[in-house]
């Protein structure tokens, strides 16, 4: 799993991007990758779909994407989770990932 790339394309006008979560930061922040995935550190707690949300308009934000274009695809309740992106044009990748973690 480790070798596994954050962001696969599926369609085209869909990627999916995996992500682990850390909710409860002191700020919002792209950390890097860990364990296959873009770590992203979300101001909200994992209470009440509240983290979910957050990281939904964090990526929808530092990818200029509307947050209907971004959803939740897998892990719900996991630390880990699957994002779908839909977009017409490729997203700006390099605003989340290192070039090396893409394609």
């Amino acid at each position: 799993m480790e070798s596994q790339k954050p962001v696969q394309q599926i369609a085209d006008d869909s990627w999916l991007l995996r992500v682990w979560a850390q909710p409860g930061a002191k700020r919002e922040a792209v950390a890097g990758i860990y364990q296959g995935c873009v770590k992203i550190r979300l101001g909200a707690p994992a209470v009440d779909n509240k983290a979910n949300k957050a990281l939904i308009r964090f990526v929808a934000s530092i990818l200029a994407l509307r947050q209907r274009q971004v959803s939740l695809r897998d892990g719900h309740t996991s630390r880990r989770k699957t994002l779908l992106i839909e977009s017409e044009h490729e997203p700006r990748w390099e605003r989340v990932v290192p070039r090396a973690a893409v394609k």
